[in-house]
């Protein structure tokens, strides 16, 4: 992640939006092009390079340089800290919580 004081909430808040989560199940497939992604979506360059930047920002994808291209690609880790942190909620020992 990029080191914020909040990495779960920089996680949850890029997910939160539908868009950006459009663009992680096109990565699911493998790497694309920022050009690539944009194929999949009506709105400008630009609006999606904003979606990519919050991905980035939250530590969801990496990117890749090759050649004149920049690939995108998800950092699964993030995602795996993600959901070690919400199973923490399913684990075992009664819950203490209201009834």
């Amino acid at each position: 992640m990029n080191g914020g004081e909040n990495p779960l909430g920089d996680t949850f808040k890029a997910l939160s939006d539908p868009t950006r989560r459009k663009i992680l199940n096109l990565l699911k497939q493998g790497p694309l092009s920022a050009g690539e992604i944009s194929e999949h979506f009506d709105m400008t360059g630009a609006t999606v390079s904003h979606h990519l930047s919050v991905l980035k920002d939250a530590g969801l994808v990496y990117d890749r340089r090759d050649g004149k291209f920049i690939y995108y690609i998800l950092n699964l880790s993030v995602f795996e800290e993600a959901m070690n942190w919400l199973q923490s909620f399913l684990g075992g020992g009664k819950s203490k919580g209201r009834k």
